[in-house]
């Protein structure tokens, strides 16, 4: 059988896409509907690419979103103003690297606003779009699988952060309702669901650099149980969740181990576990799958980040199937599929791929995927 393909979601946006995000995020003037109309273009052309390129299981590229985290400011009721900015701890170590990163344009800028009042969902339109544009593209080209992200309640925890609720756990559990009509909605329509979880990884060095490593778990395991809490009336095969350290070039000498965070992805109420395992601080962690296996439960389908989305190197193929071959060793074929490590647009406007050779990665993945048997 043939290993399937597909990435983490986001994708490289037009610089029309980007102005019109940005006229919005800024409140400027523009015109709604020559908004959606570019919104609908790119995602068609977003899906060809991904169809040329060997993607299986295709997204939108989240093209209309400022941010695969803070779009929910848009959507919901209960944010303003502005959240604190927490630079990752591994950067703090490196003054110098993170002040070129800011002089170079290397972090992005947007709005990050507060949570100040209850948290309510404004209705699904905006989301509605989306799943139009991906299902109308995906028809176009002949696409047959197609995910969209969301983000997770501890996600908007840690970039949109509370100002509001009496505690972190009351506001987890007001965003778990508040969310649960989007999964929903996405799922209704025929689409599988990703749930964006850095913040069970990228969180322990941004925002609990106070805790120990145990004490993080134990915050981590109480984010997945208000995901899980709005993923109850969801079936487990029609989730993917992605785990995440954070996608920038730096040294991500503060990550906390994947052996410490094995347990709680495992218990996340999805059948696809998305994770890195391409950059060179993760790399070697495929090793935390092979010596763990029992720990796999059969129902769970892995998808290893085979390419990475903080450098320019095209991955050789043979190098792609090499890393999704170790995986096929642990669980099978059958419960393989081939990503990426994070998204190439994670940010509107920022990435640090180009464009054309995010799709030339794809590409590279899709090739390695078809040399493994």
């Amino acid at each position: 059988m043939s290993i399937l393909t597909t990435h983490v979601g986001s994708l490289p946006r037009t610089q029309q896409v980007v102005d019109f995000i940005f006229a919005r995020e800024r409140g400027e003037d523009f015109d709604p509907a020559a908004f959606d109309a570019c919104m609908t273009r790119a995602v068609s052309d977003t899906v060809r690419k991904q169809v040329e390129a060997g993607i299986d299981i295709v997204s939108d590229g989240e093209t209309s979103k400022i941010s695969y985290a803070t779009y929910v400011k848009d959507r919901y009721t209960g944010f303003d103003g502005d959240s604190p900015r927490n630079a990752p701890a591994d950067l703090k170590l490196f003054p110098k690297f993170l002040e070129r990163l800011a002089n170079d344009g290397g972090t992005p800028k947007y709005a990050r606003p507060m949570c100040v009042g209850e948290v309510k969902s404004k209705g699904q339109g905006e989301l509605e779009k989306d799943i139009a544009n991906l299902k109308a593209a995906m028809a176009q080209h002949g696409a047959q699988r197609g995910f969209m992200n969301a983000a997770s309640p501890g996600v908007i925890s840690l970039f949109l952060q509370n100002g509001y609720y009496k505690t972190r756990e009351a506001y987890l559990a007001a965003l778990a309702d508040a969310m649960k009509a989007e999964y929903e909605t996405i799922v209704a329509a025929g689409l599988d669901l990703q749930l964006d979880c850095p913040d069970l990884a990228l969180s322990r060095h941004m925002l609990f650099t106070d805790l120990s490593d145990e004490e993080f778990v134990r915050v981590a395991d109480s984010h997945v149980e208000a995901l899980n809490h709005a993923l109850s009336d969801i079936p487990a095969d029609r989730v993917r969740v992605h785990i995440c350290w954070g996608n920038y070039e730096g040294p991500h000498v503060c990550d906390i181990p994947m052996a410490k965070m094995f347990d709680t992805l495992m218990a996340a109420k999805a059948r696809y576990l998305l994770f890195e395992t391409s950059n060179p601080r993760h790399g070697h962690e495929w090793t935390v799958f092979r010596d763990r296996k029992a720990g796999i439960p059969e129902d769970k389908v892995l998808v290893p980040g085979v390419v990475d989305t903080t450098t320019n190197f095209v991955e050789h193929p043979e190098l792609v199937a090499q890393r999704i071959a170790r995986f096929v060793d642990i669980v099978g074929a059958e419960r393989v599929i081939a990503g990426s490590d994070c998204g190439f647009g994670t940010f509107a406007g920022f990435g640090a791929v180009d464009p054309d050779i995010a799709y030339a990665k794809l590409k590279a993945l899709a090739e390695g995927a078809a040399l493994v048997r």
